[in-house]
């Protein structure tokens, strides 16, 4: 069978050390959470035109010293040890985690949460592999310290400092207009190969060196000028172009709307690019853990690498990278890739359920065309809303959803969210459960809802209350609605992008 690209929906912690072998991968790109303490969320108003009116979480870069994180910190030491890290490394570690406990518990948060997943990374790499990892300066030289401990301080190739322009209005400090890249060799026979990414000389610095004839063009010397000069190599070389220093400047930010899809973060193609030919041969398997919008796996597609990505948030998976896949590049789902993690039967949205309850609510609100609330909610309330247009109104109307997952769900389930429905501005009020109840109990249900009344939007009634069970969402049932905002409508495939053949 035929090599399928796979793109996976979890925590790239999980999904790595479950589903990768080690030394599987030859490349490793990632571009995580920086600790900004930013929420990101206008690609919400990317899919629906507008700004919405309850703000979701698209993706939170914000960090506490929660139980999870309590449990990571305790965990660190003992996963380095297991990786072979010597004590000295492991014990500078934890006097560095009891600092920052005190003077930045956020920071601690976060270099926790990165910790465990370097760690991994390093032993899905193959020996002729190689890390980039994309930061800015708020956790850079953090970032560093960890990887100096997990590669070895022999493994560092380069800090790549990105640069680029653009808008800035500061006042008390200059415009911080750059990014970091790490770039860590696996070992030291790792892969690169600086030819395939080397950059045409300008026609001054050509002019400059004589090697410009005429109309300012380039002009090869001849075969017999060839061999009768005693520099040929150096002549052969320079009409290949430079290698790019540490520092790019030749690459902008995303300023090609056609490349756009809305996440504030997205990086332009021509960035991985580079990286891709530099550090990954032609057959080889490239790894994007945190895969967003997945301009990684375009770029690896595009260049005949394969791929492998990851991505907690279930709008990246069905919503944006989709768009990528099927109708930027022409992939087929099952032909040139496979999504995991992704329920696609009641079993494995109970399996979902049973895992982590919080992304099962953030997968049925993303099915139904909902999106997901800010607030993470263990009892309840509002876990989503799916946002449509009324003519009447200027602004998008909503309907407020909640997710029960579990086994037990009462009438007084269904008296909650009425209250929740009287007390909000939102017009409808929608539930949904994991499977059917007793005959008995949906009637019981269906009076209730009924009692909520209908919504009347150009001579037809929608009825204010609804409910979906989980296996009626895998039929393509939804709910009844006016015109749901924010609803993917394919585009035709970009011209000269092909699909890959199997």
């Amino acid at each position: 069978m035929p090599w399928l690209n796979k793109l996976y929906f979890g925590d790239c912690f999980t999904i790595t050390r479950e589903h990768l072998r080690n030394a599987s991968v030859d490349l490793i790109y990632l571009d995580p959470p920086f600790n900004s303490q930013r929420q990101y969320n206008s690609i919400y108003k990317d899919e629906t035109g507008r700004p919405l009116p309850d703000q979701t979480d698209a993706f939170c870069d914000m960090w506490e010293l929660d139980p999870e994180t309590e449990r990571s910190i305790r965990a660190a030491p003992i996963l380095m040890r297991d990786h072979g890290l010597d004590d000295a490394t492991v014990q500078l570690w934890q006097q560095w985690m009891r600092a920052l406990r005190h003077t930045n518990p956020r920071l601690l948060a976060y270099l926790a949460y990165m910790s465990l997943r370097l760690l991994d990374f390093h032993r899905v790499l193959k020996p002729t592999g190689s890390l980039y990892l994309h930061c800015d300066p708020t956790a850079s030289h953090y970032i560093k310290v960890l990887l100096d401990a997990i590669f070895g301080h022999a493994s560092f190739r380069n800090e790549i400092v990105w640069c680029y322009t653009g808008p800035s209005n500061t006042r008390r400090w200059f415009p911080r207009k750059h990014d970091v890249v790490l770039f860590y060799a696996r070992t030291q026979q790792a892969y690169f190969n600086r030819d395939a990414v080397r950059i045409p000389y300008s026609d001054e610095t050509l002019a400059r060196r004589g090697r410009i004839e005429g109309k300012r063009s380039y002009i090869a010397p001849s075969v017999e000028t060839q061999e009768r000069r005693t520099d040929v190599q150096v002549d052969k070389r320079f009409g290949q172009g430079k290698v790019p220093e540490d520092w790019w400047s030749d690459i902008p930010i995303l300023t090609n709307q056609r490349e756009r899809l809305g996440y504030a973060t997205q990086k332009p193609l021509a960035l991985l690019d580079r990286i891709i030919e530099a550090s990954c041969p032609p057959d080889g398997v490239v790894l994007d853990p945190f895969c967003g919008c997945a301009t990684t796996l375009e770029a690896a597609h595009n260049l005949g690498r394969r791929w492998i990505g990851i991505d907690i948030a279930i709008h990246a998976i069905r919503r944006v990278a989709s768009v990528r896949l099927k109708d930027r590049c022409g992939l087929v789902e099952g032909e040139d890739y496979t999504i995991q993690g992704v329920p696609s039967t009641l079993e494995g949205a109970q399996l979902l359920h049973e895992q982590d309850p919080y992304q099962f609510q953030r997968w049925a609100v993303a099915e139904v065309e909902g999106f997901v609330t800010s607030k993470q909610t263990a009892d309840g309330g509002i876990d989503g809303r799916l946002y449509f247009d009324v003519p009447s109104e200027p602004d998008l109307q909503s309907m407020v959803l909640e997710v029960k997952g579990g086994a037990h769900v009462r009438i007084t389930d269904l008296r909650a969210l009425r209250a929740v429905l009287d007390d909000d501005l939102a017009l409808m009020a929608g539930l949904i459960i994991m499977e059917p109840r007793s005959p008995h109990q949906t009637r019981n249900f269906e009076r209730y809802m009924a009692q909520a009344g209908v919504l009347e939007v150009l001579g037809r009634e929608y009825p204010r209350m609804q409910m979906l069970t989980v296996p009626e969402i895998l039929d393509g049932k939804r709910f009844d609605t006016p015109t749901v905002a924010g609803v993917h409508i394919p585009q035709p495939v970009l011209p000269g992008i092909q699909r890959a053949e199997a």
